[in-house]
């Protein structure tokens, strides 16, 4: 999930799908990786990962994490 959305930033899309769906994995997509930032997306987000996203990165996360 895209961290920067126009109308529904990625916080507070991911708060309302985890009141309909609490055990989806849910990995944050951002250009940010600054210490506060990674802070909030281990609270929100099962993952991060920063763009520009390199299919290796993604594919060992996802292998690494949720497999």
């Amino acid at each position: 999930m895209d961290i920067k959305t126009p109308n529904l930033n990625g916080y507070e899309a991911v708060k309302k799908i985890r009141k309909i769906k609490p055990g989806i994995i849910i990995i944050a997509q951002t250009a940010y990786a600054l210490e506060q930032e990674i802070k909030k997306y281990n609270e929100l987000f099962d993952d991060y990962i920063t763009k520009p996203i390199m299919t290796s990165d993604l594919n060992e996360k996802l292998m690494k994490d949720f497999i």
